[in-house]
């Protein structure tokens, strides 16, 4: 009997210290912005999808790093799933789909600048100021938000 506790303790145990997800998306409260808006809080780290009805779909993402964040408004201009992608031209090229790859498993990319919301490789960037402006999302956030964001959507950068 003493082992089948120490049993249930461990697994409780286990349970508890177990690293978070890959996605943590969750449905929120949130107003103020047209359904299919992409909102991005810079400073907390979030990126909504408008859902309407007053609900968004909340998803953590990386930003980012002082510096090198912005703010202002843009659309959606592309989309990519498995995107290639080079440091600069003339550079060596990662094949998408490549562990090396630091776009993950889908890109949007923007209208300004060369920015992007993509995937990651490193999904411990996810929260942070990490990135040369662009937003970093757990991939399987990313595959979520890339099905429900069509070409010429807005996105709202908020300091």
């Amino acid at each position: 009997m003493k082992m089948r506790r120490l049993f249930a303790l461990l697994i409780v145990i286990a349970a508890l210290v177990a690293p978070l997800p890959t996605s943590a998306r969750e449905v929120v409260a949130f107003q103020g912005y047209a359904p299919g808006s992409v909102v991005i809080v810079t400073h907390a780290r979030e990126l909504y999808y408008v859902l309407g009805r007053g609900q968004a779909i909340r998803y953590p993402v990386g930003v980012g790093r002082a510096g090198m964040a912005w703010h202002g408004r843009a659309y959606i201009a592309a989309k990519h799933q498995r995107p290639a992608w080079s440091a600069n031209p003339g550079a060596p090229t990662i094949r998408g789909g490549s562990p090396r790859n630091p776009m993950g498993a889908a890109a949007m990319g923007l209208d300004r600048g060369n920015y992007a919301i993509h995937g990651t490789n490193d999904p411990s960037s996810i929260g942070g100021f990490v990135s040369h402006g662009c937003i970093r999302m757990h991939n399987a956030d990313i595959m979520d938000l890339y099905r429900r964001v069509p070409v010429g959507a807005e996105v709202h950068v908020l300091r």
